[in-house]
């Protein structure tokens, strides 16, 4: 898990990232900015299977079967950490079990916010 500051347009970041073989999911936090609109997000941007409850058990059973390496963009996350950081606190911390996990995923949070928890290290 990354903070990531450099203004490359979604689509280009997306050609990258497919180039080189991976998953690319793009989370929009300024039009997804509660709790259920992120989970639902996150669902739509890495294709999760129709089964997927939107709900944090759910985020962290449908990450575990990822099989590609996947690199997640999420734009704008501190329109939720500003208005309900429980919600924004268990999201990083589900993603976060899931980038520790055996396969690689990789969370880039794209922006300024408040402050993250000192493990998160910067790409800038």
């Amino acid at each position: 898990m990354f903070t990531w500051h450099a203004g490359f347009e979604v689509d280009d970041v997306r050609h990258a990232v497919e180039h080189a073989g991976w998953q690319f999911g793009h989370v929009d936090g300024w039009v997804a900015t509660t709790k259920a609109e992120v989970l639902i997000a996150l669902g739509e941007s890495l294709a999760f299977p129709d089964y997927y409850g939107r709900n944090f058990d759910a985020l962290a059973d449908c990450l575990a079967d990822l099989d590609r390496d996947v690199v997640l963009l999420w734009d704008g996350w501190s329109t939720l950490a500003r208005a309900d950081s429980t919600a924004f606190d268990i999201t990083l911390d589900v993603l976060t079990e899931r980038a520790q996990a055996p396969g690689k995923f990789v969370v880039l949070l794209r922006g300024d916010g408040p402050e993250l928890p000192a493990d998160i290290a910067s790409l800038d």
